[in-house]
Formats: C-alpha cells, sequence, structure tokens
C-alpha cells in the first residue's frame, strides 16, 4: 500500500513538472535574428489615463543601426514599476523595426518610468526611458473640469469635439502643462487665480474668476490635475516616482 502511495505521487508531481514545463516553452517568444545599436521612441510616451487602465495609445519603441535605419527581429523587453503590465512584455522587432506595446498603469496615482531595452549583437545593454502619467480620482475630475471650462482657452488645438479659442485672445493663457512657468507659481496664487480671475495677481482680465462656479473642493482637482500634468514636471519636496 505504501509503495502504490509512493507510486501515485510521483506520477502527480512528473505530471506537473511537464505540464510547467509544456506552458514555460510556450510562453516563450520569438527567437531575435538580428540586433541594433541605439533604441529611440516612436511614439506613446507622456500619455495620460486613469489608474488601472490601459493608455489610450500603444507605446511604441524602434531598435536602429549606426546609420540610424530601423532593424527587424531585434529583442525589445519592457519594464515598468508594480502594478504596471505590457501586452506584450517583450518580443521582436516588426520588418520596419519597431516593436509595439500596451500598457496598463497601476493602481497609484503619479508619475510612471517605463523601461525598454534592447541589447547588442556583443550583449551590451541599451535601455530606454519613458514616462505616463496615471491620474487618480481627483485629477480625474480636475481634468474633466478642465475640459469643460478651461481648455477651450488654454489649449491652443482644436479637435473635432471642441474649438479653441486660443487664437482670438490677445493674451496668451498658459497651457497648463507649461510647467517652465506654472511650476514657479504657489498653491495659493494659482488658487486665487481661479477663484479671483488674472486681475487678483495682475495677470489678464481675460481670465475669468470661477470661484463661484466651482467648489473648493473642484477648484483643489482642478489644481492637482494642473500639477499632475506639468512639463516639465511639478516637484514639490517629497514628491518621487511610483517605485517598483
Amino acid at each position: 500500500m505504501m509503495r502504490q502511495t509512493i507510486l501515485v505521487g510521483l506520477i502527480v508531481i512528473c505530471a506537473a513538472l511537464w505540464g510547467c514545463t509544456r506552458k514555460n516553452t510556450s510562453a516563450v517568444g520569438p527567437t531575435p535574428t538580428a540586433f541594433g545599436t541605439a533604441l529611440v521612441e516612436s511614439s506613446g510616451g507622456k500619455q495620460i489615463g486613469g489608474v488601472g487602465t490601459t493608455l489610450p495609445q500603444p507605446v511604441v519603441v524602434q531598435v536602429n543601426d549606426d546609420q540610424g535605419n530601423g532593424v527587424a527581429g531585434a529583442p525589445v523587453e519592457f519594464t515598468g514599476p508594480r502594478g504596471v503590465s505590457f501586452d506584450p512584455a517583450s518580443g521582436v522587432t516588426d520588418s520596419s523595426g519597431q516593436f509595439t506595446t500596451n500598457v496598463m498603469l497601476g493602481s497609484m496615482a503619479g508619475r510612471y518610468q517605463l523601461g525598454a531595452s534592447t541589447h547588442t549583437k556583443a550583449q551590451k545593454s541599451v535601455d530606454l526611458k519613458l514616462e505616463e502619467i496615471a491620474l487618480g480620482d481627483q485629477e480625474r475630475l480636475g481634468a474633466h473640469l478642465d475640459e469643460t471650462y478651461c481648455n477651450r482657452c488654454h489649449n491652443p488645438e482644436s479637435t473635432p469635439e471642441r474649438v479653441s479659442n486660443y487664437d482670438n485672445l490677445e493674451v496668451k493663457p498658459h497651457s497648463f502643462t507649461e510647467g517652465d512657468t506654472l511650476n514657479k507659481m504657489s498653491d495659493a496664487d494659482l488658487t486665487a487665480i481661479i477663484s479671483h480671475g488674472g486681475p487678483a495677481l495682475n495677470k489678464s482680465p481675460l481670465m475669468p474668476p470661477y470661484g463661484y462656479t466651482l467648489k473648493k473642493m473642484e477648484i483643489q482637482a482642478l489644481l492637482a490635475y494642473i500639477r499632475m500634468v506639468s512639463d516639465p514636471p511639478y516637484r514639490p519636496a517629497g514628491t518621487y516616482y511610483v517605485q517598483k
């Protein structure tokens, strides 16, 4: 009886190991057939999405040779902080030398640094850093308020849904991503401008007051959104990237 029990146990273990081996083998991606010397971003960096959501556009990188030509069949691998997922996370470049992945952001609001890498024929690693932004509930409310009240004047680009008024204004409003200017202003100053209009800080009178239109928490949400999308990033004391 004991021998039969041991025999059955060994069979179960072997079957499990065989199944794992089959699973791992099937998960192996295409084998690289070429190698480049540089890795560049084609598109998809600096996107904005909600926490736990897939970015609106895929992230595309390109492996190039010494002459700047795309290399087909070169290996690419993506990595990111905890909670970020890639579909796919690794593979080889297509006929144009590009590799495309869809990125799902983690559950924390903040700026996410993603990494892409390839390696040369000599196995030297070539790395690329990209940045994406995940909005939490407060920042998402701010984004909605921006679209409702601010974007028509502060964004010079028109869309099928919205015609920009930017070019019609004598004094051009700052884009909310214009960190070189807005990062120098305190939270109190920006709150005053939003609440009381441009003249509150000797700014353009074309900026209307929204203190009677928006609640205090909505103004705070709009401020949080402005700080989150700033380029270069707004970095008050204690700001840090989402960690692995």
